[in-house]
This record gives structure tokens, sequence and C-alpha cells, in this order.
């Protein structure tokens, strides 16, 4: 259960970047996808900016026979997967079936597919449903149609716990690689940009109603009103180190250490959950804080809730004791999506040896963070933390080294 599990392949569909470096590279330059709602109508509503996925058409990526059964989300996640595949040097058909698995996270499921079915129900009647909405709504349907398109039989399953979802899921990926098996396909794809999701997402209350693009997302900020949501993720492929090394992959990474924590019930006086996830992945990668790079935060831009994050940050590294950044402010926060993406730019930046910034964002002196804004921070990264909490109280962390 102590094999090394690596990153060889990356795939990208984010606000920002239809794509892994064209992702990257509009995020060093403080490029932002957050803008207003095109997908649907959302002047009624008090909530109308989102993160979305520019210049994507699926037919352009998707074979025809799976665009009418399949909702977006999936759409852009078997759009991934065959990027990181792609990017890893991976044929799948090249490899046993049982090998190979898929775990991946969702936090909504097919939204959109689902909505547009039941109002056909409503509209027109049952006979007109379509008779893939009995999958294509459901949270596990992006490991099901990945791990069809793909051949892949091995250990698979989907992970649920809202934005911790993406982490918690590539730790089980990396639970079954130690295990034995040879590789999976991992992270975490949403979009749930359509009436139904923003109902839904609305009634968590902690969504920004600003209309301006570079005011409604600011975490540690004292402007912080809550967050902008959005679409999208990043898909990655694990493999066993040497596994990787006998083909001669590029390895971007290893994911060295992994914590998971759940929150005490409110109005009970304990401690958030957050900085015990923290402690564990340290504690199961055998790293010492002073090794830590970088932090990429959860960044919920909720002040009680950044509060809590930053108290956390700080208790461990010491006030203003590591670099810290929050790159989602560009994006939106992607739910499952999110925490896979800010794995994808933690391994960018030990690769590059630059952190990205937290756009917009001027830090509050309270929280006592090294918050690295306005420009990327040149910077020797060779470990790096990512932080991710879900609604409802998950904690999870993932450490990343080079």
């Amino acid at each position: 259960m102590t094999r090394s599990v690596v990153v060889t392949g990356l795939g990208v569909v984010s606000p920002n970047g239809l794509g892994a470096k064209e992702f990257w590279t509009a995020t060093l330059a403080g490029q932002s996808g957050i803008g207003p709602v095109t997908r649907f109508d959302a002047s009624p509503y008090p909530v109308r900016l989102a993160g979305e996925v520019p210049g994507f058409t699926a037919r352009e990526h998707v074979p025809s026979r799976l665009i009418p059964q399949t909702d977006r989300m999936t759409q852009l996640a078997l759009t991934a997967t065959d990027w990181a595949l792609a990017d890893a040097g991976v044929e799948p058909e090249e490899l046993p079936e049982f090998d190979m698995g898929v775990v991946t996270a969702s936090s909504s499921g097919g939204f959109e597919f689902g909505q547009d079915e039941l109002r056909k129900l409503w509209s027109q009647g049952s006979q007109y449903v379509s008779a893939y909405q009995s999958f294509a709504w459901f949270y596990a349907v992006n490991s099901g149609q990945i791990s069809i398109r793909n051949g892949m039989k091995g250990p698979s399953g989907v992970v649920v716990s809202d934005q911790a979802g993406g982490l918690d899921a590539l730790a089980h990926a990396r639970r079954q690689i130690r295990k034995g098996t040879r590789l999976i396909v991992s992270g975490g794809v949403d979009a749930s940009i359509c009436p139904w999701g923003w109902v839904a997402q609305l009634a968590g209350g902690r969504l920004s109603t600003s209309d301006d693009p570079e005011r409604a997302f600011l975490p540690f900020d004292a402007g912080a009103r809550g967050h902008v949501p959005g679409e999208g993720g990043a898909i990655v492929i694990l493999e066993a180190a040497e596994a990787a090394r006998q083909r001669g992959a590029r390895i971007y990474g290893e994911m060295a250490g992994y914590g998971a924590t759940f929150d005490p019930a409110p109005g009970s006086g304990r401690e958030p959950g957050l900085r015990r996830a923290i402690e564990l992945a340290l504690a199961d990668a055998g790293a010492d804080p002073a090794e830590v790079d970088v932090v990429f935060a959860d960044a919920a831009a909720v002040p009680e809730l950044d509060r809590s994050e930053a108290a956390a940050i700080a208790a461990v590294f010491g006030p203003r004791g590591v670099p810290v950044t929050a790159p989602k402010t560009m994006t939106g926060r992607l739910y499952s999506g999110a925490a896979p993406l800010d794995v994808a730019a933690a391994l960018f930046s030990i690769e590059d040896g630059l952190i990205p910034p937290t756009t917009h964002v001027t830090a509050r002196p309270d929280h006592r963070l090294d918050l690295v804004t306005g420009a990327p921070r040149t910077a020797r990264v060779r470990t790096a933390l990512v932080l991710a909490r879900g609604y409802g109280g998950f904690n999870s962390a993932v450490l990343v080294r080079a």
C-alpha cells in the first residue's frame, strides 16, 4: 500500500482555457473566464454571473452517437479524458482492460439533461422523455461513459462530496493503484449552468449577487460576498510510478499525501476539521510543514469560511508562513471540478516555478495570509498543498510534489 502514485496526463476544460496549456497560460496572465451567463436567461435571478467554458462545441469533440445520450457535463468530461490520455501517451486499447479504472467526482450530475427531459414530461407527456434520462442525469455517469468509451473494466466509482469530491476521487484512485491497478482516470467535471441547476445552487445561500465580474468573487477580501459558480474541471491520469517509468512516461509529479475530515455539528464549539485534514495529508506524505512551498486555497469567499480557512493555514504553517493562492477567482467555483483543476495548476507551478495569482483581491490583514495577488510569483516549487471543502462539512487536502 506504499507504492508511489504519479500524474502522467492532464486534461482541462476551464472557463479561462479549453485545454491544459491554454488554461495555464491564461491563469498566469490573470485572464478571467467569469462573465454574464449566456447558457440561459439569468436576468430574473439574483445571480447573473458564471464561469462558462468558452468555445466548446460537443460535435467537434464527442462522437455523434453519444451527443443525444449525454449531458454537457459528460461531454466536457469525455473531451478532457481524451486529452489527458493523449497527454499521458496512453492508448487504452493497448492495455489489459481490467488494468484500467475510472474514479471521478460529481456534485450535481447531468442537471441540464434532466431539466430538459422533465420539461418534456410535463409539457408533452411521458412518451416524449428520452430513454437516456435513466442514466444521463446520474452522478456516476461520467465514470460510466469514460469507462465504456475507453474499454476500462478495472476498479471504478464516483465520489459525491461537493467541492471536496475532486480530491476525494483522486485519493480513491490512488488507493486502487496501490492495490495493484495499473492506471486510473480520475478527477472531476461539473456543469449545471441551467435554471434547475441555478435554483439548486441559490438554495445554498453562498452565491455572490454582484454583477461586476472583477468584484463578484473575492476570497479573503473585506468585500467577500460569496462565490461565482462555474463549470468545467480537470481529468488526470494516475499511474504507479514504476509502471510510468518503465514505459518512459512524462511524470508531472507525485500524489504524495491525502487527508479528509468532517466538520463538527454547528454550535458544538469544536474546531472545524480543515486543520486536521491538512495535518493528515502532511503525515501521509511524511512531509513537514516547512517543506510546503504553496497552498492552493479552497477560497469560499464567505467571510466566516474564509476566516476558518485562514486560521487553519496559519495554525499549521504559521502566520504568513507559506504562499497561498486561489486562481479559482478566474474561473468561479467549479464544484467537483475545482480541486482537480487546482491540482493541475499546482503541477504546472512545480514544472514552471511560478505561483499563479489570486486576481482582484486585497487580502485582509487579520487573515495573516501571504496571499499571492496581482501577478505570478517566481518561486522554487517542489511541494504544493491543495485544499477543498464541500457544502455540509467536507474537508479534503492533497499534497503533490515533484
